[in-house]
């Protein structure tokens, strides 16, 4: 199984920027055996947004998706809480 490597940001910037220098992706993959498709990941996050979390490279409409995900687990906790509250208290009237 591979492993995940965690790399720091101002490592990521450096990449990105020696990639601007004219560098090729495969002159840093040997260098820096960081994965081809890692590099060209990190050169379109930080060229759409200048960052490189997933969280600032989403378009309007995941972001849009995404709070809107949230909202229906939240709804669906809510309506859960509330069918158990009335089965409870139905319980008592009996």
């Amino acid at each position: 199984m591979g492993t995940t490597q965690n790399y720091t940001e101002e490592f990521k910037k450096q990449i990105v920027e020696l990639i601007g220098t004219g560098k090729s992706v495969n002159e840093i993959w040997r260098e820096y055996r960081v994965t081809k498709p890692t590099i060209r990941e990190w050169v379109k996050r930080y060229a759409n947004s200048g960052e490189f979390s997933a969280e600032a490279n989403r378009s309007e409409g995941e972001k849009e998706l995404r709070a809107l995900q949230k909202e229906n687990r939240q709804l669906k906790m809510e309506n859960d809480i509330l069918k158990q509250a009335a089965l409870i208290l139905g319980r008592k009237d009996v």
